[in-house]
């Protein structure tokens, strides 16, 4: 099956370059709200199902001994900026387990924030692994061990204990079978796994309803939702389109986007979970993409929509900054 096209690209009034997708929107009891394209076709999600790895750092009780609110949840479920104020609070998350940088298994990379990395390196500085945008959920994984008794090193192996409390959420959560066949490595290092995007959606419309899990992990997944959508900023960072969507319907949307043109998002006063692929891992076409299912489904709130319809449609800019395109949601995705 042959995706349709999802998003054109127009420099002046001639489409440029367009984008085919998949998308799923579910609600807990597995019924398609919407679906466009395979959503059938295994995926990896990346990072966009940080929030549903996080759940044993709540689950656990790491969360609750090392005192964890809002902003130290929302960065274990975060692909962060590396901007100052994201490395010192994964510094903060390690050190209250008695850890430090070292900890971390997730590598080294400079901050995605331009501003992050110009001062950094005006400074003499150089990147450690809390400027990863994974140092958020790393932190987490680290402290989960820490406050359980295991023995952190080698965490992100398939096999480790950690690895396997987040394969059983995963698989719990979504209901997708995340076997050995199916299983990659993520860029920090973790197993990451190919599953159905429809289960993606399936799963995070549980984890925003709490329908179909057990009482804590339905208290601990609210809890985790909830603390991205309080603090967005942890969640990514400034400009970024996460901190965008979540800002124009506070405490409304959750969304995460994740590599290679993946996003997942929740509404928690629909109760729906959705997941989307852009094909060729565009992460430009990703973000037009979720700006429009948004605008959709939160239509009856005329305000909102509109603001989200406009997040759908980015100008293309010059060098000089003039305005010569912009990005839309093509027609299987607006009609």
């Amino acid at each position: 099956m042959t995706n349709p096209v999802l998003v054109d690209v127009l420099r002046g009034a001639v489409v440029e370059s367009a984008h085919r997708g998949a998308v799923a929107v579910f609600d807990a009891d597995g019924k398609a709200v919407w679906e466009i394209g395979d959503t059938h076709r295994p995926v990896f999600p990346r990072s966009a199902v940080k929030a549903i790895q996080a759940l044993p750092l709540v689950e656990s009780g790491a969360a609750d001994a090392y005192g964890f609110g809002d902003k130290e949840l929302a960065l274990a479920c975060a692909s962060h900026s590396g901007e100052p104020a994201h490395a010192e609070l994964a510094r903060t998350m390690l050190a209250k387990a008695g850890c430090d940088e070292s900890a971390l298994e997730c590598g080294t990379h400079w901050p995605m924030d331009h501003e992050a990395t110009v001062a950094l390196a005006r400074t003499g500085g150089i990147p450690n692994a809390l400027h990863n945008n994974c140092s958020g959920k790393h932190a987490g994984f680290v402290c989960t061990c820490c406050h359980g008794g295991i023995d952190h090193h080698g965490y992100v192996t398939a096999g480790h204990a950690m690895q396997e409390m987040i394969r059983e959420a995963m698989e719990a959560v979504t209901g997708a079978a995340h076997d050995a066949g199916h299983r990659g490595t993520d860029g920090c290092s973790i197993p990451t796994y190919a599953v159905p995007l429809r289960n993606f959606a399936l799963g995070f419309a549980k984890m925003v309803s709490g329908k179909g899990l057990g009482p804590v992990r339905a208290k601990a997944a609210q809890r985790l939702l909830s603390a991205c959508m309080a603090e967005p900023f942890f969640v990514s960072g400034t400009g970024r389109a996460d901190l965008k969507l979540m800002q124009a319907a506070p405490r409304r949307i959750f969304v995460k986007v994740g590599a290679e043109g993946v996003y997942c998002a929740a509404l928690p006063e629909l109760g729906f979970g959705i997941a989307l692929k852009c094909d060729d891992g565009a992460g430009r076409a990703a973000e037009v993409m979720i700006a429009s299912v948004l605008a959709r489904l939160l239509r009856k709130d005329a305000d909102l929509s509109a603001a989200l319809e406009r997040l759908a449609r980015p100008d293309i800019e010059s060098r000089i900054g003039a305005k010569v395109g912009t990005m839309r949601p093509a027609e299987a995705l607006s009609s």
